[in-house]
């Protein structure tokens, strides 16, 4: 009777064999079918285009390219997202050429704008159905008439969740790339030593930071550390609810550890990007939107 279960299992096991082997078979030349479904996922595009065909900016003064060629001016044409200064090779021009951006790259951001600002200009970039939408914003929510009236972390993640949410709701598949805030203390730290930047600072710009710039008092630095403090809380707002959408890319705090010097700096103002700094954005853009692996 062992013997006789025995010679059934084996039947058996030999009769699964064959079965499975049947079902393993694509037809007849032997090999393993391809998974259902597996090359479909294999033919499928990569969510990040790394070729846009269209690019919609928005932000503030440093994407309005403010004080790049004249003194309380915007520039745009000197902006680093869609200028056409063939110094800045902007990232526009560095994708589209110059005949593209010239047709395909629109400018939305405002001088003055803060992060409250970001949704109607989103609405006004979605509206040209662009590949490529740039962000740059945040330093004016830090610069301001002192530290306690910095845009609140909470406030400055609404409205840019805001932002995408407009964007979104219009645009499913627009790609957005997101520039970190700049490190407003190294700006201090370097403007500081040109006198003429120092006598400029105080008609009113940055106060929260660039206020009293010869002030090393132990207030003046909690105070400047304060700001910063906020600037790497707006980074990290930046980078989480960038890191939500599959379609977003932060730069990964790249702005904000640029080692920028006064040769960067307007001369304007010793504040905004000079055409060179605008230069060194277009680049920091241009590497992290073409990148294959961010």
């Amino acid at each position: 009777m062992r013997k006789r279960s025995h010679r059934v299992r084996t039947a058996l096991a030999v009769v699964a064999a064959v079965v499975v082997g049947a079902a393993g078979c694509d037809g007849g030349d032997g090999s393993a079918p391809r998974p259902e479904g597996t090359k479909a996922r294999a033919a499928r595009p990569p969510v990040w285009d790394r070729s846009p065909e269209s690019i919609a900016a928005v932000g503030d003064s440093i994407t309005r390219g403010f004080d790049a060629c004249t003194v309380l001016s915007d520039c745009p044409e000197a902006s680093w997202a869609t200028g056409s200064d063939a110094r800045v090779d902007s990232l526009a021009v560095r994708l589209l050429g110059a005949a593209g951006a010239a047709e395909h790259s629109w400018n939305y951001a405002v001088t003055g704008a803060r992060m409250a600002d970001l949704p109607e200009q989103m609405e006004q970039a979605a509206s040209h159905a662009p590949d490529l939408v740039t962000v740059m914003v945040g330093g004016n929510d830090a610069c301001r008439s002192s530290a306690s009236a910095m845009t609140s972390v909470a406030e400055f993640r609404a409205d840019f969740e805001e932002a995408m949410g407009t964007l979104r709701s219009a645009q499913p598949k627009t790609q957005v790339y997101v520039s970190s805030v700049p490190d407003l203390k190294r700006l201090w730290s370097e403007g500081r030593t040109n006198m003429l930047g120092k006598q400029v600072w105080k008609l009113g710009i940055c106060p929260s930071m660039l206020a009293d710039a010869d002030d090393l008092t132990g207030a003046a630095m909690l105070r400047r550390d304060s700001v910063q403090r906020r600037v790497v809380e707006y980074n990290k707002v930046l980078e989480e609810v960038c890191a939500k959408d599959r379609r977003c890319r932060f730069d990964d705090n790249a702005v904000y550890h640029y080692r920028f010097g006064t040769g960067q700096l307007s001369h304007w103002d010793w504040f905004h990007p000079s055409k060179d700094g605008q230069a060194q954005l277009a680049e920091i853009a241009y590497r992290r939107i073409t990148a294959r692996n961010p």
